[in-house]
């Protein structure tokens, strides 16, 4: 019995390690300078301060500077979200959070990359931790 249970403790370790929860998708498509998301579209600074709602979403204060990966593709009556990360302050709690804000808070600053490459959003862009 002691042997069944040692080679059972490594798993339930593992599993209780992992927490988190899947919310709602804000859109099934979104818009990237790449086929992975994994490249910086462009800089943005906020114009105004942003509350998020939920942990889908980061906190922007007006004047930050956010690194932008991806723009979701608006559907019907949803608002318009890019995802990205603050860049500021290091001891600001949101600084490298990636999470989502709606495009109207902030002004595009400067384009690396056009966002041509339209991909299917996945669970995971909508995993909260």
């Amino acid at each position: 019995m002691a042997r069944l249970l040692l080679l059972f403790l490594p798993g339930l370790v593992a599993i209780s390690a992992v927490h988190g929860i899947f919310m709602d998708k804000l859109a099934s498509k979104k818009l990237c300078a790449d086929d992975e998301c994994v490249y910086t579209i462009s800089l943005a600074r906020a114009q105004e301060d942003y509350n998020a709602p939920d942990c889908r979403f980061i906190n922007v204060k007006q004047g930050q500077q956010i690194y932008v990966y991806s723009k979701l593709v608006k559907e019907h009556e949803a608002g318009e979200f890019w995802a990205g990360s603050v860049y500021g302050d290091p001891h600001e709690d949101e600084m490298g959070t990636v999470g989502y804000f709606p495009r109207n808070v902030v002004e595009e600053q400067h384009v690396y990359q056009e966002a041509t490459k339209e991909v299917p959003t996945t669970d995971i862009d909508f995993f909260c931790e």
